[in-house]
């Protein structure tokens, strides 16, 4: 059975920048009075919730025997190291303290919010788990844009404001797009087993060469909506440092890296997307 650090693994950390970034741009949004513990507590639900959706989709994929063989992070059920029910138990546990800090979030917030928390959890275990995953529908990077970039952006500068500007929905945009980077850099690296075992995600819908350009364009129009709202706060045009390190990746994966090549480059679109959102906080939040 699996150990420790196995199931560190199982956890994926290195998509963790994903969950961070959003939290990172909606607190910046909220200066000069951020609500420190509200960010905090908005942290702890969009780090719980992207475990829970590895776990999630550690589970649902290693049932259906999508998982075997794969390139990438350990596979906890594909590879047999631990249980299924113990996994998916796992994910169930991360969704519910995810909702338990939500709730508490909501509280000193808003109650709507309670709503917004269950699409959430919803959209985690329906990527896919259940019977219709609309990850196997090629509509994982449509919800990664809207729950990890557009809501998490907003809704942690929600939770400390009380409000939603016009800024704050295009300053989501950038962080959407990276976290959708992830996710298409993810898919074209199993582009190959997906279509062997007929998982329809966006990379086998459109191809491998459109893939290759939807992350080019992905990594390219986040910047570049980034450096957008230097309109409204100039100090955000210090995103163009991030710049070359874009280049650098989408050279790369335009040259045709596959396979298990592809694995440092998704590790460092996630560094990418961190880098990118710390130094777009640092703008904002000088600017404010």
């Amino acid at each position: 059975m699996a150990n420790a650090s196995e199931w560190i693994q199982g956890a994926r950390p290195k998509t963790l920048p994903a969950a961070v970034a959003p939290v990172l741009v909606g607190t910046a949004l909220a200066f000069p009075n951020p609500n420190y513990l509200n960010a905090l507590l908005a942290l702890l639900v969009s780090l719980s919730l992207q475990i829970g959706v590895n776990f999630a989709n550690d589970y649902s994929d290693g049932i259906r025997g999508t998982d075997t063989e794969r390139v990438g992070p350990l596979r906890l059920v594909g590879s047999g190291l631990a249980n299924a029910s113990a996994v998916r138990s796992t994910a169930f546990g991360c969704f519910l303290f995810a909702a338990i800090v939500g709730l508490v979030l909501s509280y000193r917030s808003s109650l709507w919010l309670i709503l917004i928390g269950a699409l959430a959890i919803a959209a985690a275990w329906g990527y896919t788990g259940g019977n219709n995953p609309y990850g196997y529908r090629a509509l994982g990077e449509i919800s990664v844009f809207l729950f990890f970039g557009v809501v998490a952006v907003l809704g942690t500068y929600y939770v400390q404001s009380q409000k939603i500007t016009f800024l704050a929905i295009c300053a989501s945009f950038p962080i959407g797009a990276f976290a959708c980077a992830i996710l298409v850099m993810n898919n074209l690296r199993d582009r190959a087993k997906d279509l062997e075992v007929g998982k329809r995600t966006l990379s086998v819908v459109i191809g491998d060469l459109a893939t290759r350009i939807l992350y080019l364009s992905l990594l390219m129009g986040g910047g570049l909506i980034g450096a957008l709202t230097a309109i409204s706060r100039p100090w955000a045009l210090l995103t163009i440092v991030t710049l070359p390190l874009s280049i650098s990746l989408s050279a790369n994966v335009l040259k045709g890296a596959g396979g298990r090549d592809l694995i440092p480059l998704l590790q460092r679109t996630a560094l990418v997307q961190l880098l990118f959102a710390f130094v777009y906080s640092v703008g904002l939040a000088i600017s404010a």
